[in-house]
């Protein structure tokens, strides 16, 4: 079994891990780099031979930085399957179009305004290129093996995210395991991941692998910050990931004004196309899902669908408390800039990032206390209030992912330690070895190693 780490190695981002078991090539995920431009410039490299010669990609989950590369790997004349859960597949679809429309936007912007470094700046991928990304998008049943060549394949919920699976490949009495992302045990949305299966050789995630979760009420805390906010004649503005984050937070929204913790008819805004879409995908796999179909109606049912750009622009002028919920989450992209332009040089306002922010974002910068952020070419003096609730995060922490490691029957012979910031994959590497006494190392990008 050959392993080539070729994106998720050295960051926590950018999951991109080549498998080659029983002669197939494969592919685990194919993500996006993001955060620290030195690691968004690897997604403008020329894609390598292990990248274009895989003959399938299997995809843990729809995230950016597990599926946002697809449309350019096609772009670039890849002609494989991509393999997924079917609630995978239906979000990736969502996700990667609407990542196409950003990349154009962007570059479009960058022209007309003249803040490109480069004559004329271009899309990573245009909407074209997604289009024929998702025509190649095979969804399969979690639960059950099938086959790419010579390797069976099963995928095993995980938590963390609709649709999301860690990945099993077996091969000639070889296995392998990919963790993918691992969610929680006391997710709002989502049942707690599924027992990690047997394997010879693991892939974990670390993205808290160095530490927990505050054990603080995240809920309570957001009913306070609204209720201050409100107080104050300000708006809180959401910065948050229209997958997975944002239906939790309306859901977390509509228990607050249930029990009279904000003010009952306080306008809630989800300013975000590809939300919106996402919504309606998480009620359609609704029977997947820990909380109610009838809860999870009745708080999308309190909550005002931004739809369109006028709709948009209209909200970034109103002038009465509310609470808008845009993407993306780490204040990358997207709407939640055009909110964040508005509300960030007012005082009365609070800015809440409800999960991780990665290292070199502007979300992770506001976070650290920044006092002005560049948007669309221009700084933006931060005055406004900055809250991190990282306990509405969708990932396991260092304790529960080794809580989710013990429920393996038998020690893996080898555990690479991968989709983490250096510190936090060394940190859950050194507790994996003294803990478990498992053989564990932190692979490097673009390492390749025989196990």
């Amino acid at each position: 079994m050959d392993l080539h780490f070729l994106g998720a190695a050295d960051s926590v981002t950018g999951s991109r891990h080549r498998v080659d078991l029983g002669g197939q090539r494969l592919l685990l995920d194919c993500g996006l780099f993001q955060g620290f431009k030195v690691l968004r410039e690897r997604n403008w490299q020329t894609p390598p031979a292990a990248l274009l010669d895989a003959e399938a990609v299997v995809l843990s989950h729809a995230h950016m930085d597990h599926s946002g590369y697809l449309p350019a790997l096609v772009k670039h004349g890849w002609k494989g399957r991509i393999y997924a859960s079917p609630a995978t597949c239906a979000l990736a679809e969502v996700l990667l179009l609407d990542s196409a429309k950003l990349q154009e936007e962007d570059a479009r912007r960058a022209n007309k305004f003249g803040y490109s470094r480069h004559e004329k700046a271009l899309p990573l991928y245009t909407r074209a290129d997604a289009a024929r990304a998702i025509q190649r998008l095979t969804p399969v049943d979690t639960g059950s093996a099938f086959k790419i060549g010579s390797v069976a394949v099963t995928l095993t919920p995980v938590g963390h995210l609709l649709g999301a699976c860690a990945v099993t490949l077996d091969c000639r009495g070889e296995r392998l395991v990919f963790s993918g992302d691992v969610g929680r045990s006391v997710d709002l949305l989502m049942p707690p991941p599924q027992p990690l299966p047997e394997a010879d050789v693991l892939l974990v995630e670390s993205t808290y692998g160095n530490r927990a979760h505050e054990q603080e009420d995240v809920a309570a805390r957001l009913g306070e910050i609204v209720r201050e906010t409100v107080r104050r004649g300000g708006s809180v503005l959401m910065p948050t990931f229209a997958v997975g984050r944002a239906q939790a937070l309306m859901v977390v929204l509509h228990r607050l004004k249930r029990a009279g913790e904000i003010p009952r008819d306080l306008p809630i805004f989800l300013d975000s196309p590809m939300a919106v879409q996402a919504t309606e995908l998480y009620r359609r796999f609704a029977k997947v899902l820990r909380v109610k179909p009838a809860e999870l109606k009745a708080a999308c049912e309190g909550v005002r669908m931004v739809e369109t750009p006028q709709q948009s622009i209209r909200l970034t002028s109103h002038r009465f408390p509310c609470v808008i919920l845009s993407a993306s989450g780490m204040a990358t992209g997207g709407r939640v800039l055009h909110h964040l332009k508005a509300m960030a040089p007012s005082p009365q306002h609070h800015v809440v990032f409800p999960g991780f922010q990665v290292g070199g974002s502007r979300g992770a910068r506001m976070v650290a206390g920044a006092t002005e952020v560049k948007i669309h070419g221009e700084y933006v003096p931060v005055r406004c209030e900055v809250s991190h609730l990282e306990g509405f995060s969708g990932h396991a922490d260092s304790d529960e992912l080794m809580d989710w490691l013990r429920t393996t029957p038998k020690a893996p012979r080898q555990t690479f330690v991968v989709h983490g910031e250096p510190d936090a994959a060394d940190a859950l590497r050194v507790r994996i070895r003294d803990e478990l006494g498992w053989a564990a190392r932190v692979p490097q990008h673009g390492e390749q190693v025989s196990v």
